[in-house]
């Protein structure tokens, strides 16, 4: 699509806020981009999406998904791919706009080991791998090692609010995951992994607003970007068509993910619909590395002290390509409250000057400070996800009052094709980031704005030679190649792919 004073935007895009929270050129999304997550996989968070539940029957409701763990190949045994259990992954609501957390969901796993073992010469050893048979139903024998969390609700401050543990309908405190796709032989063939997961959807109790719903388990990665190529100096043509077979270097990849479902009650106030929310991971300060462990799982080191925020995501693609290498660690330790200290990467860009030195007509803005970038990227766009008193910050925004997009009527292109329920107003699995964040990157918003500055974003066309141009790393999904209902991400690929 031709991002130009022509483009075919829908009506009910307020005040003609058109494009993206986040005017950010393309990367993998949060995929090993701090040097301290390389050697803390499990903690890495790659991706979050929130949207309005579009499954019919469930748009009162508000999804969250928070992926980890990325560049899982299926076939990853024997251990696959467990949360780690001594760390604390958490999704962080602002519901009032003030930068600073209202509503923690914090979940804490486990990893217990059955010791299931063989009779071998009239010795029982125990067995080196995760199952001994077939896998079906919750928790069975042939599971070697069972994996279950905790949800704990906190309101306030995530260290010293109010905490609730959050229950199953049937009052169990403690959720099973499943296990990671190990193959189809593991569960009966082809569909039996999909039924084996979907008994581990949960639905629990919210106190004081409902029931929601929750599904922590692995699933297919539904991040699509040509990210070889990308990092390659990008080594494509981003002014080629749209989806010109490019190849996502993602779809042989599978992702751990924390997913929840909640009435919209549970994380708005009155008279403001608009939510910011983040993922997070933390890990203890201090860790021994134990040189003789006994027995068993995870004595191989001993941790302590108070929670270290390590992984940080809220809108996509920030660490990797906004924020410079040395301090992409800073970052990923920091809070939406602090982001002042991050402002020169967004008010001067380095990407766009990069853009235009590898292929010059294709001009970088000139504003500078970038007042378009920050208003779209720390703000929200006002009339669309902007709220009310709303503190600079960097956070994914959701207007929760706007509608949901049925599955069939999505566009990737979200608000930018007049989908005013996808991206920047939220992110569904299949809102293409990538092109739209190129498109920002470049100066968009100063072409549609015009040379009044209807939008009031503080440019106008002049600054941005190159804000028409259709940017593309020529991959492309679309709402059916998901998933169309809760969890809404695909079927992990097997392990004997």
């Amino acid at each position: 699509m031709q991002l130009g004073k022509n483009a075919p935007w829908a009506a009910a895009v307020l005040s003609g806020a058109v494009l993206t929270a986040l005017a950010l050129p393309a990367a993998a999304s949060s995929h090993r981009e701090a040097p301290f997550l390389t050697n803390a996989p499990k903690v890495d968070g790659t991706d979050f999406y929130m949207f309005r539940s579009y499954a019919p029957g469930r748009e009162g409701y508000v999804t969250m998904i928070a992926n980890f763990i990325p560049f899982q190949d299926p076939q990853g045994g024997p251990n696959f791919y467990q949360f780690d259990n001594n760390a604390l992954y958490e999704i962080h609501v602002d519901n009032n706009g003030d930068a600073k957390e209202d509503i923690s969901f914090q979940f804490r796993f486990k990893s217990t080991s059955k010791r299931t073992a063989l009779t071998v010469g009239g010795k029982q050893v125990l067995i080196p791998l995760i199952n001994s048979n077939t896998i079906t139903g919750v928790n069975p024998a042939s599971l070697n090692v069972r994996e279950t969390y905790t949800i704990d609700m906190v309101k306030g401050d995530r260290r010293t609010g109010t905490r609730t543990r959050l229950a199953a309908t049937g009052g169990a405190t403690e959720f099973d995951k499943p296990v990671d796709h190990i193959g189809e032989k593991t569960f009966g063939g082809s569909g039996g992994y999909e039924t084996y997961a979907n008994q581990h959807i949960y639905d629990v109790a919210i106190p004081g607003c409902g029931t929601g719903r929750v599904f922590v388990g692995q699933r297919k990665e539904p991040f699509y970007i040509a990210v070889g190529k990308i990092f390659d100096l990008v080594n494509l043509n981003p002014l080629g068509a749209e989806v010109n077979g490019n190849k996502n270097d993602l779809e042989n990849k599978n992702v751990s993910a924390i997913a929840l479902e909640l009435p919209i009650s549970c994380v708005t106030v009155a008279g403001e619909p608009v939510i910011g929310a983040y993922a997070t991971a933390s890990m203890r300060q201090g860790r021994l590395i134990n040189p003789t462990p006994a027995s068993g799982i995870n004595n191989a080191v001993k941790e302590g002290g108070a929670w270290a925020q390590v992984s940080r995501l809220g809108m996509p693609l920030v660490n990797e390509v906004i924020v410079g290498m040395d301090d992409k660690d800073r970052f990923n330790t920091s809070k939406p409250k602090d982001d002042g200290q991050f402002l020169a990467y967004v008010t001067n860009p380095v990407l766009p000057a990069l853009i235009e030195t590898l292929f010059p007509s294709a001009k970088a803005p000139t504003n500078f400070p970038r007042n378009d970038l920050v208003t779209a990227f720390l703000k929200g766009l006002p009339g669309v996800n902007q709220p009310k008193n709303v503190v600079a910050s960097e956070m994914l925004r959701l207007n929760t009052s706007i509608a949901p997009t049925t599955q069939a009527a999505q566009n990737p292109m979200g608000v930018a094709a007049g989908d005013n329920a996808g991206f920047p107003n939220g992110r569904r699995p299949a809102d293409d980031i990538v092109d739209i964040a190129l498109r920002v990157s470049m100066g968009a918003l100063c072409v549609l704005t015009g040379a009044n500055d209807a939008l009031g974003v503080g440019c106008k066309p002049a600054d941005a030679p190159a804000g028409g141009l259709a940017l593309t790393d020529g991959v492309r999904k679309t709402a059916a190649s998901f998933k169309p209902a809760f969890p809404y991400l695909n079927t992990p690929l097997p392990g004997n792919q």
